[in-house]
């Protein structure tokens, strides 16, 4: 009969290759099969070095066969050639320890032999003394070490992961950030930077229109829709689309833009918002300037971008995406302009993030205001058609340009041109003066 010795060394007995496990014995060698973890985590006593013969009751953990009386007889195979596990030295791996082990390193448990600490470890007693256990574990060359720099590796990876510099822009990226937020910047003056004044007209009740109010709210609006238009012109590529979609882009988030703007000059603390020529109205006073119904709505906007806690670059970047967005209707060519968005929605992802590393959702959830201040537009053109009502005259042209459906005011073309209050400065750069939004003829 064969001994131990020519049985297990048989050319093939083992499967292909000399010193590997076969495929006969898959449940003993998992990590050996799908992979086997670094090497570098084994006891340094053990890196290199043969693996002691085994006790028989550890031999039972993992062989089909019943133990053998001893340990194997004949030289071990070479290093090189062993598979490895975490925390364990030699060819075998043990995962019921594995886990064990890993725990009670973790945990820092302190376990008691309620016998002579020299239990029997095998499948079926592995259970009634965890101090034996853990015994064997160190036995077979588990290192306390290893799990620790395992488990510190891991959580520098994470930690890593999330940092600031893991977020680097491409120097393209950060040319055109700089571009964006200089042209929001040069635009539109942060509220720290203003001057503030009230006044007193009709801040106690609400009225169906304020017409000493409307009046110094559509002369502000027409400058602020052209500081949006020279906005526009600033930001890289958009001068570079045909006119008509230059127009097409304009009309249809001009709106959207104005109402992002005041609302980041929004004060909770007093609720009230901000011009750029400094004019702070309460929320009564905005009502009465033409808001109407639409005022609550705007404020409650304005407070679901505090906890964005947006800077000027992300308040640019977002009213860039708003403006060059290939859905719009009527454009000619869309395909260019969701081209030109791209790294637009790019770069605040990457600005957002880097900012605030512990925070990946900020970037949707500012998104996601796209989509409000599109309903709030929405609701806004709907409140020009009864403005229009209530107004004596006409309404101003440059406001109603920028509205989507500009035929809803064609029965004021009759009418005397200019609004009183705006002035001849409010021309749009570039010499199109107020009808600015249009295609030259």
């Amino acid at each position: 009969m064969a001994t131990n010795k020519e049985r297990l060394f048989a050319a093939g007995a083992l499967g292909p290759g000399s010193g590997y496990p076969g495929a006969g014995f898959p449940f003993a060698f998992p990590g050996a099969l799908r992979g086997s973890p670094p090497f570098e985590m084994l006891s340094p006593s053990f890196r290199g070095l043969g693996q002691p013969d085994l006790p028989k009751e550890m031999a039972s953990l993992c062989e089909p066969a019943p133990p053998s009386p001893g340990p194997l007889p004949g030289p071990s195979p070479h290093p090189a050639q062993r598979a490895s596990h975490p925390c364990f030295g030699g060819p075998l791996s043990f995962p019921q320890l594995q886990g064990f082990f890993r725990r009670s390193i973790q945990k820092n448990m302190v376990y008691t032999c309620h016998r002579d600490k020299n239990c029997i470890i095998n499948k079926v007693t592995r259970n009634r003394c965890q101090y034996c256990r853990l015994q064997k574990c160190f036995e077979v060359g588990m290192s306390k070490e290893a799990v620790r720099n395992d488990r510190n590796k891991k959580k520098k990876e994470v930690k890593e992961e999330g940092s600031p510099d893991s977020y680097e822009l491409s120097p393209q990226l950060e040319e055109l950030i700089t571009k964006v937020s200089k042209a929001h910047q040069e635009t539109f003056p942060s509220l720290c930077q203003l001057g503030k004044y009230t006044t007193n007209s009709s801040a106690d009740h609400r009225v169906q229109l304020d017409l000493g109010l409307w009046d110094k709210f559509s002369e502000l609006a027409t400058k602020c829709i052209i500081k949006i238009v020279e906005f526009a012109k600033r930001l890289p590529g958009f001068t570079g689309l045909s006119i008509a979609d230059q127009i097409t882009l304009l009309k249809a988030a001009c709106l959207d833009i104005l109402m992002l703007r005041i609302c980041t000059r929004y004060t909770p603390e007093q609720d009230t918002m901000t011009f750029s020529d400094g004019l702070t109205l309460n929320r009564t006073q905005m009502h009465n300037a033409g808001f109407g119904p639409l005022t609550d709505l705007v404020f409650a906007f304005a407070g679901q971008l505090l906890p964005l806690e947006m800077d000027d670059t992300e308040t640019g970047l977002l009213s860039a995406i708003c403006l060059i967005c290939g859905d719009r209707m009527d454009l000619e060519e869309p395909e260019k302009v969701d081209k030109l968005q791209e790294p637009l929605l790019e770069a605040l992802r990457l600005y957002a993030r880097r900012r605030r590393p512990s925070q990946p959702y900020m970037f949707p959830r500012m998104l996601m205001k796209i989509t409000d201040l599109r309903g709030i537009s929405t609701k806004g053109a709907e409140r020009a058609i009864t403005l229009k009502m209530e107004i004596p005259g006409p309404m101003p042209p440059l406001i109603r340009e920028m509205l989507e459906n500009p035929e809803m005011f064609e029965d004021d073309s009759s009418q005397p041109g200019p609004h009183p209050n705006a002035s001849s400065e409010d021309e749009v750069p570039g010499g199109q003066g107020k009808g600015g939004l249009k295609s030259p003829a």
